[in-house]
């Protein structure tokens, strides 16, 4: 891609065409996922939720709420903008895009932004839904926005990365499914890592996704598993390690120039 000078018609225009795309399907990106979620809250929060005595003074079903927007947010930003950069080489139209003058990292804000503003959009309806089957409270909602976005544009980062690694449709969804969401139903979504035996607890402690879940919940309830602190610089070194992939792909044309 060319080096050129800010172009921000160029960002406009690959986002708002990556936005259009939402809209066009609006079942599959909104409704389906929104549906997906509600049912975990009917029977984790209705009816199993109803039978669990409360976690550190919040009734279960309230509890999960923050794991499975966190959920929803990292398995949509990662297919939203694995597909969105995929597509292009699919189809061949990608080279178009490489000779254009439009630097590399704008190409990157354009398509990682639309991913992003997809997942967070679906979460705050997420957020909405949630409300009316369990009471929910938020202590902190500017901390609660920041991880909400943080979360999204690190994940549709990964997702980016995963869409012109993978070369087939199938790998676009090996590392969603075998591997970041096990480790989000692994990372708290339903539970309290408090709530293991020692030894599991440091074993979770490995997971990265523990950390994004915990500050979220923090952002609820004044609740964590790990500190706050923690949960950030983790978020952070996250997308300042997706941000370096990104930008050596584009230095050295790894699965682009083929």
């Amino acid at each position: 891609m060319s080096a050129a000078s800010f172009n921000p018609r160029a960002i406009a225009a690959i986002y708002r065409f990556e936005m259009a795309r939402t809209w066009r399907t609006p079942l599959q990106s909104i409704v389906s996922p929104v549906l997906s979620t509600s049912l975990y809250f009917i029977v984790f929060g209705g009816a199993i939720g109803s039978r669990m005595q409360e976690i550190d003074g919040v009734p279960y079903g309230a509890f999960i709420v923050p794991g499975l927007i966190m959920l929803s947010l990292l398995t949509q930003s990662i297919a939203n903008a694995s597909f969105a950069i995929y597509f292009p080489k699919f189809t061949g139209t990608i080279y178009e895009l490489l000779s254009a003058p439009v630097a590399w990292w704008e190409a990157v804000i354009a398509y990682v932004g639309a991913a992003a503003s997809k997942s967070i959009l679906l979460g705050l309806i997420i957020l909405l839904t949630a409300t009316f089957f369990v009471p929910l409270r938020i202590e902190h909602p500017g901390m609660m926005l920041l991880f909400l976005v943080l979360t999204a544009t690190t994940f549709s980062l990964f997702g980016f990365i995963i869409g012109i690694w993978a070369d087939g449709f199938e790998k676009l969804q090996v590392i969603p499914l075998l591997i970041v969401t096990p480790l989000a139903f692994l990372g708290g979504s339903f539970y309290s890592i408090s709530m293991l035996p020692p030894f599991w607890q440091t074993v979770t402690l490995f997971n990265p996704v523990v950390y994004l879940i915990s500050g979220f919940r923090w952002s609820f309830f004044g609740l964590a598993d790990v500190s706050l602190g923690v949960s950030l610089g983790m978020t952070l070194l996250f997308l300042a390690a997706c941000i370096a992939i990104v930008g050596w792909i584009f230095k050295t044309g790894y699965r682009l120039k083929n």
